[in-house]
């Protein structure tokens, strides 16, 4: 239950699979990462020209990984639905018509939303180089990202029966009591899947990327590698012709920071608010690359010295 002043929010089902498409496709970035880009529903064929059509496609530009996106409920099984429909979009994905069909599809998003292009610019990506880079990603095979309502330990095993890596994001709805049209939906922290197979079956890069997702600011004072009251900095100019600005995070005792005299416990709500402070519209960012050390270092760097100390490493 959630409580806000006198309402009260219980859990509730999604009225439909349509509800749950809808709140990913409105909040994708808090999903696939905010480098990400979502691209809407196509037919895709498998050799034989069986149709199928995914949710959506995700490409995180930053990771170098393209999604096929099924948002599902787990109403509809796993055996008689989910399973079937997977394997039937992952044959057809794999067509080179398929792959074309998203880069253009890529493409198109990209010369028509200037917050896409700034999602390219801010890689380093030219406009020359967009097509190409978008080819060298969506010519890697898929991964399968699945946004559900609920996991059971059937949907658990048989994700990791697959050849492909899958994620999968728990999203929770809520409701008032007594107000059932007043909506309220959960979404995971830092783009935290509730099952990452790559990491589960990879024992080197990505064995650390699993791990990262429960690092926090205050397991890195704890190691001695951030201290009490360090101060971070992030630059940050909007594409929309603002002023380049400069922020200060201090690193608080409980692991918080503090940022325009607010205190934030995720770098990247942290870093969210010094950009809109610039002007941006931007709604995610990732506070882990943003924020720097007094000597430039990142905190996604001090996470990966953290994930690498010989204490954890005699852990695994």
């Amino acid at each position: 239950m959630l409580i806000l002043e006198d309402k009260k929010y219980i859990k509730a089902a999604f009225t439909s699979e349509d509800e749950l498409e809808q709140v990913v496709v409105k909040n994708y970035e808090f999903i696939f990462g905010p480098s990400s880009v979502y691209l809407p529903k196509k037919l895709i064929k498998t050799s034989d020209g069986f149709g199928t059509i995914p949710d959506g496609f995700a490409i995180d530009l930053a990771s170098k990984k393209w999604y096929l996106v099924e948002a599902e409920l787990l109403k509809h099984q796993v055996w008689s639905h989910i399973a079937p429909q997977v394997s039937k979009q992952i044959i057809a994905a794999k067509q080179p018509l398929s792959k074309r069909t998203i880069i253009d599809l890529a493409v198109e998003l990209y010369k028509a939303d200037a917050t896409i292009k700034e999602k390219f610019a801010e890689l380093g990506i030219r406009d020359l180089d967009v097509r190409r880079v978008l080819i060298d990603i969506v010519d890697k095979d898929p991964e399968i990202g699945i946004p559900i309502d609920e996991i059971s330990q059937d949907l658990f095993e048989w994700a990791r029966t697959l050849r492909y890596p899958v994620k999968l994001w728990l999203i929770n709805k809520f409701v008032e009591f007594g107000n059932p049209i007043n909506k309220i939906y959960e979404l995971p922290e830092e783009f935290r899947p509730e099952l990452d197979t790559e990491s589960e079956n990879n024992t080197s890069s990505s064995e650390s990327t699993q791990k990262s997702y429960s690092v926090s600011i205050k397991n890195l004072m704890d190691s001695g590698l951030l201290f009490l009251g360090e101060v971070l900095h992030m630059t940050y100019k909007p594409k929309n012709g603002g002023h380049k600005k400069s922020y200060q995070a201090v690193v608080l005792g409980d692991g918080s920071l503090r940022v325009l005299n607010q205190e934030y416990t995720s770098p990247s709500y942290a870093a969210l608010a010094g950009i809109q402070d610039a002007g941006s519209n931007r709604q995610t960012v990732n506070g882990w690359t943003t924020w720097k050390t007094e000597s430039g270092i990142s905190l996604n760097e001090l996470r990966d010295k953290y994930l690498s100390l010989p204490i954890l490493a005699e852990a695994n």
